[in-house]
């Protein structure tokens, strides 16, 4: 069983390596029957509105009416969620409470009858610290071993010493999220969600921004994101406002200079929410980190799940998009706005 881990974890990382072969050919080969799309409903005061019913929605694909035929509240289906930490360097000084709330977050959220979770960690690299499991106790003591890269991990033995990490320097948040897609989330049913925890500044990543958003898309992923960061890492700034953090043609950009601007993790995050459907939040001295992951797991059991076939199954491999609303109006619907056919 531990070798199994540890094979698992190899490959993992040894996956890192592949990105720059695949660039934006990633495809996958799912048969699509029934879209399922989750979705959360707000009114404009922000509350969460749980007592809607099938009739109170409409959907469309590609502009085109749709007929709802599964509908349920606060869905009891299995959740797949990946804990995605930023450990570079600009994150040092908030990792400790990052630590203690996701560990908190794992034990509240995590049915361990039902549902299952991962932990990555990235920096100049990514890692898979645990693998998919519905052990609390791992996830825990995995989100333990999350540390800054200047400090010694643990090297476990048949991990093949480091085999497929990157080096150099950078923040590799990209192709955190594309792996974490790609490589775990890929072959889950249910639901499924990645947490990122991070300033949202990537300088390293061998995929870009929509890369990294379209590999959610196409696994059906929500991602969460939380930004944190630490003011003193960006001389007492915070990261903005030139978006991306790469130059044309997919080469990492390397971080401008004390005083200059760097990349605005604040969008780059919202836009990696947004167009995924999942949520954005920001931990500021109101917004502590624990009030933000409590409001994650309200939005997680407070889910519709919309099911449909579409009126087109065979119109072709690629994206198409949806779009979900509700008959009451001064309701905001938070969704995904496309799915990925292969057919």
């Amino acid at each position: 069983m531990i070798q199994d881990q540890f094979s698992r974890r190899s490959l993992f990382l040894s996956a890192l390596s592949q990105l720059a072969l695949r660039g934006q050919d990633t495809t996958f080969s799912a048969d699509v029957k029934v879209i399922n799309v989750l979705a959360t409903v707000r009114n404009k005061q922000g509350q969460i509105i749980k007592d809607l019913k099938k009739e109170d929605f409409s959907l469309e694909e590609d502009g085109r009416p749709q007929t709802i035929k599964y509908f349920s509240r606060e869905t009891e289906l299995p959740l797949t969620l990946g804990l995605l930490v930023d450990t570079s360097g600009s994150q040092r000084q908030v990792l400790g409470q990052e630590r203690s709330a996701s560990a908190r977050f794992i034990d509240q959220v995590i049915r361990e009858a039902k549902d299952m979770a991962f932990v990555i960690h990235f920096d100049f690299e990514t890692e898979l610290l645990q693998d998919l499991t519905s052990s609390r106790k791992k996830l825990r003591e995995s989100i333990q071993d999350i540390q800054p890269p200047q400090l010694q991990r643990r090297q476990p033995q048949g991990s093949g010493g480091g085999q497929g990490r990157r080096g150099g320097g950078g923040t590799v948040l990209y192709d955190a999220v594309m792996l974490a897609s790609d490589e775990l989330m890929r072959n889950q049913g249910g639901r499924k969600a990645l947490i990122l925890l991070t300033d949202g500044v990537d300088t390293g990543s061998k995929v870009g921004i929509n890369e990294a958003i379209e590999s959610a898309q196409r696994t059906d992923t929500l991602i969460y994101s939380i930004l944190f960061f630490d003011e003193q890492a960006y001389g007492g700034q915070r990261p903005g406002p030139m978006m991306g953090g790469r130059r044309r043609g997919g080469y990492p950009q390397p971080m401008p200079p004390p005083g200059m601007n760097h990349p605005d993790g604040k969008k780059i995050l919202q836009k990696m929410s947004r167009e995924t459907g999942g949520g954005f939040f920001e931990v500021t001295k109101k917004l502590p980190i624990e009030e933000v992951f409590d409001r994650i797991q309200e939005e997680l059991r407070s889910q519709y799940s919309i099911g449909y076939s579409s009126d087109k199954p065979n119109g072709g491999a690629g994206f198409r998009s949806i779009r979900l609303n509700t008959s009451q109006k001064n309701l905001i619907v938070q969704t995904r706005d496309k799915y990925y056919s292969a057919r």
